[in-house]
């Protein structure tokens, strides 16, 4: 249903304000909870995309689960000893034993993720994914902005309740039930996203489309026969999913991790997503660019899948220390048009020419919201040599990974200065975070999000500077 507006004669400022002012507290890190203030800065419009673009993103969501779906059948091949060795061996390197047996249980032997977040860096000849997400933040955080632009009668992409009505459906495509009765366990290590999913599950109760309580590991209550989870008024819910919003890393800091996990291999409780860290890891990027693997991604995706990942998965390679023979190379990378044989050759390249990014692989804290990554082109000489060496050293335990990177493309953005109650223009970059949900045997774009950072940031990310907001369609738009 289109939105209709509540305050249809409000100025571009007003609008700005009425956002600011109407956004639900709570939901993620706020500058002043007693104000109500959020942290980042507003935009009097959802961020605009061309329809050309939000077609290809549309497009994209199936790609992308067809992606997950070869690399889980791969790495189960080379473990079984019928594809390569060194798949699994790269994608099980630092993890503990107990970790690699939960990937190869046979009960979750066919489970991919149902939330598909992948990080789309705007550029000029298109966007390119320098990430995928299976347990994202901004869930709730999206939705409730596109409930707030909707009561100023401006429709978002996937439409007001499209995440929460995506989300739901995803869960219940996993339950096999229309109403699932659902636990969201968030760990202490994520509790920042702990407000906005209890949104997002208020919202889904006043839906009608189940029965979702976002809940501690602690709350979660194990018997032989089936999971529940203990409610703010003391009574217990059998559950039908459980969505483990923690990550694998953690596991050991989850009360209860090992009950859960149990009940899931039983199929006393669904999981989602399934405990398989080789499919949260950056290298399979490097795995799908593997000139000797070229021929099985093509097999398993089709021609034209493999040929749209092609062109937004960038080049990448793991950060391997291990010595190659003289008469070898590492594959399409150069230093000063020399093809690398050590790494030691990126060492003194100048910033002109290191258009890299060094990032831990996946199993590690340091592994999400940015928090290891480094820009090459943004260090000292120095502190670039330091970088790299220090991935080399970590490569037994986490492993990083080394990615071409890609400049955004500059867009101009109004966003409201809260000081002066005027509408500036950001002048930044754009990264787009569409959230896909899985149902059935297809993906749903529940909505985007567009996190415009000012242009001379080189990691674009949520930031007290950056423009936050969900997109919709618009004619000239991005």
């Amino acid at each position: 249903m289109p939105c209709t507006s509540i305050a249809p004669e409000l100025d571009l400022a007003g609008r700005g304000r009425y956002v600011a002012e109407h956004l639900p507290t709570g939901l993620f890190r706020v500058v002043d909870d007693t104000e109500g203030t959020v942290a980042w800065r507003v935009t009097p419009d959802p961020f605009p995309l061309a329809p050309a673009t939000v077609a290809a993103i549309e497009t994209l969501g199936d790609d992308l689960l067809a992606f997950y779906r070869a690399l889980n059948a791969l790495y189960l091949r080379s473990a079984r000893g019928t594809a390569p060795a060194f798949i699994a061996e790269e994608l099980d390197r630092g993890k503990p034993e107990q970790i690699v047996k939960l990937a190869r249980q046979n009960r979750f032997k066919q489970d991919v993720p149902r939330v598909i977040r992948p990080d789309l860096i705007l550029t000029d000849d298109g966007y390119v994914a320098s990430e995928l997400d299976s347990i994202p933040g901004g869930m709730g955080f999206v939705a409730a902005m596109a409930r707030t632009y909707c009561d100023l009668g401006i429709d978002s992409i996937g439409g007001a309740d499209g995440m929460a009505e995506s989300f739901a459906q995803m869960l219940g495509s996993v339950a096999g039930v229309a109403q699932p009765r659902v636990a969201i366990v968030v760990s202490d290590e994520s509790d920042d996203y702990r407000g906005e999913l209890r949104w997002l599950a208020a919202r889904i109760d006043a839906l009608g489309l189940g029965s979702f309580h976002v809940c501690k590991p602690q709350d979660i209550v194990f018997t032989e026969e089936a999971l529940f989870v203990r409610l703010d008024d003391g009574r217990e819910e059998k559950l039908d999913v459980l969505y483990r919003n923690f990550e694998l890393f953690d596991l050991p800091n989850v009360p209860k991790a090992e009950l859960m996990l149990y009940a899931a291999r039983h199929n006393r409780v669904k999981m989602t997503p399934p405990p398989k860290a080789h499919l949260e890891e950056k290298s399979s990027f490097a795995l799908f660019h593997h000139p000797l693997l070229r021929a099985y991604w093509q097999g398993e995706l089709g021609p034209a899948v493999d040929e749209r990942l092609q062109g937004i998965f960038p080049r990448t390679w793991i950060v391997d220390p291990r010595p190659i023979p003289p008469q070898a190379a590492i594959i399409d990378l150069n230093a000063g048009g020399v093809p690398v044989r050590e790494w030691t050759q990126l060492e003194d390249l100048g910033k002109s020419e290191r258009d890299y990014v060094l990032k831990p692989s996946g199993f590690s804290e340091l592994a999400w919201g940015s928090r290891g990554v480094k820009v090459a082109n943004d260090l000292s000489r120095e502190a670039w040599r330091d970088g790299l060496q220090a991935g080399l050293a970590a490569f037994s335990t986490t492993p990083y990974v080394l990615q071409r990177f890609h400049k955004g493309k500059r867009v101009r953005v109004p966003y409201l200065d809260r000081t002066t109650g005027e509408i500036r223009e950001l002048d930044g970059r754009v990264r787009l975070c569409p959230y896909y949900f899985v149902v059935g045997e297809r993906t749903r774009l529940g909505g985007i999000l567009a996190t415009v950072a000012p242009a001379d940031k080189r990691i674009i990310h949520g930031m007290s500077d950056a423009v936050m907001a969900p997109c919709r369609i618009a004619d000239g738009g991005a």
